[in-house]
């Protein structure tokens, strides 16, 4: 069984026991989340697509970590005008688990 969730603005095709970095989430490691915003449902008996979501259908999973990516630097010149500006960016992230995935 699969299903297809929105979170952080991004859509994930997740399964059971799946790990996968999304946006950052509120919480510790080994706390429980749940995604409401199910978009799709897919097993052996069929494939439920919602309009916009599944009803009753819902993603529960386990915090792993919440780590932050490698930085990256921006940087901005613009020509013959003696102007350059940089800046650096690091993106916060939650590592999660997939612990089941229910359907009402």
């Amino acid at each position: 069984m699969f299903a297809v969730i929105k979170t952080g603005g991004k859509q994930y095709r997740v399964a059971a026991n799946d790990q996968l970095e999304v946006e950052l989430l509120t919480g510790e490691a080994g706390d429980t989340v749940s995604f409401d915003e199910v978009l799709l449902v897919g097993g052996e008996d069929g494939t439920t697509i919602g309009a916009p979501t599944v009803a009753g259908a819902s993603v529960s999973a386990e915090i792993v970590d919440q780590i932050r990516t490698r930085k990256i630097l921006v940087f901005k010149k613009r020509r013959r005008q003696n102007s350059k500006r940089s800046r650096g960016h690091r993106q916060s992230l939650t590592v999660v688990k997939i612990t089941g995935i229910k359907m009402a």
